[in-house]
């Protein structure tokens, strides 16, 4: 029985869910229940929850060793300041993705490899790693003349590679909505681990809000710490008729109903009902999500980033959102996954 099944409201999940539905168009599997769910015409939570429980089987995530519970965090679309062109306020660029960036998918020759793919480079005849973070703030790389603005600060222009989609205040009062293009191929380090390690912050400081004070103390260290994140994300500019950032699945997310997790457990698109906590409070938080964003960060079984939504209010929960959480897959009836 999933958490608080019968009172959870459902109608903001809906919203979400039709929005997967858009998504998923070309899957066989979600063709029939999809085509039910734009014909339905009452859509109260009586009628949603039939809906859910006719068509939909829930499985319960559980991670390789068992354990059923695992961590959930948050992300949201910052609000950041900046400029097209560069000026001593506006300094920090936001890159478009750069023309020397390969990318290769391995399931092209190798089958059991499906879903991954390589960045890198040429050297000569040779594909090699890209360009670190480091190289890349340092001048190497095809990035120039890629620049799509200029922003204020360097650990606001940091979080939203993190974030992977934010909006950009511009001098005439616009607002401007960028969203993730193309990842180097390094690793995500956490630098709130790096700063716990290096005894700069404790735990319960290594905040999206901790770190960035932090930084603002500590200007002199900062490049020394972002550095130690080799990955590096590129931007592209998405057109201002877009209702919320584009998710892994192409759709605009929603914001509290969306959540970001591991392909390679849940399928994109799914239904997936959370049970959690609120940030910081004893207070349960369940609800049926839509999985419909991944991420560099986001890796095992029971796993999910929460989609708070946009501005300083949603960063505030998605920067001290460290929860233990559960997690249930809803797939189509029909479709459910084989089991050993």
């Amino acid at each position: 029985m999933l958490p608080d099944w019968q009172t959870v409201d459902l109608q903001q999940s809906w919203a979400a869910f039709q929005q997967s539905c858009h998504g998923l168009k070309s899957k066989p599997e979600w063709l029939a229940v999809c085509a039910r769910a734009a014909e339905l015409t009452q859509t109260d939570n009586a009628a949603l929850r039939a809906f859910f429980e006719g068509n939909f089987v829930p499985y319960q995530v559980f991670n390789p060793d068992g354990t059923s519970h695992g961590l959930i965090t948050g992300y949201y679309e910052p609000r950041l300041v900046g400029s097209r062109v560069r000026t001593e306020r506006f300094k920090y660029p936001l890159y478009a993705a750069p023309d020397d960036l390969l990318t290769i998918d391995m399931a092209e020759l190798y089958p059991q490899f499906k879903g991954m793919r390589l960045r890198g480079r040429l050297e000569g005849k040779r594909i090699v790693p890209y360009f670190s973070r480091a190289e890349i703030d340092g001048g190497k790389g095809d990035v120039r003349g890629r620049v799509l603005f200029w922003v204020e600060d360097a650990i606001d222009l940091f979080f939203l590679q993190i974030q992977g989609s934010g909006r950009i205040a511009l001098p005439d009062g616009s607002l401007v909505k960028v969203g993730y293009a193309d990842q180097n191929g390094h690793p995500y380090v956490s630098i709130g681990k790096k700063l716990i390690e290096m005894g700069e912050l404790t735990a319960d400081q290594a905040s999206m809000q901790g770190i960035k004070n932090w930084a603002a103390k500590n200007p002199d260290k900062l490049d020394a710490l972002l550095e130690q994140n080799p990955s590096y994300v590129f931007f592209k500019e998405l057109p201002g008729s877009l209702s919320a950032p584009l998710g892994a699945l192409g759709v605009p997310l929603t914001g509290e109903y969306s959540i970001a997790i591991d392909p390679r457990t849940i399928p994109l698109g799914a239904p997936v009902f959370l049970s959690t906590t609120y940030p910081n409070q004893d207070a349960p938080l369940n609800r049926l999500m839509l999985a419909q964003d991944t991420g560099g960060a986001i890796r095992g079984a029971v796993r999910a980033d929460f989609f708070w939504g946009f501005g300083d209010q949603a960063g505030l929960q998605a920067g001290r959102m460290k929860q233990r959480g559960q997690l249930w897959v809803l797939f189509p009836k029909g479709a459910e996954p084989a089991l050993d």
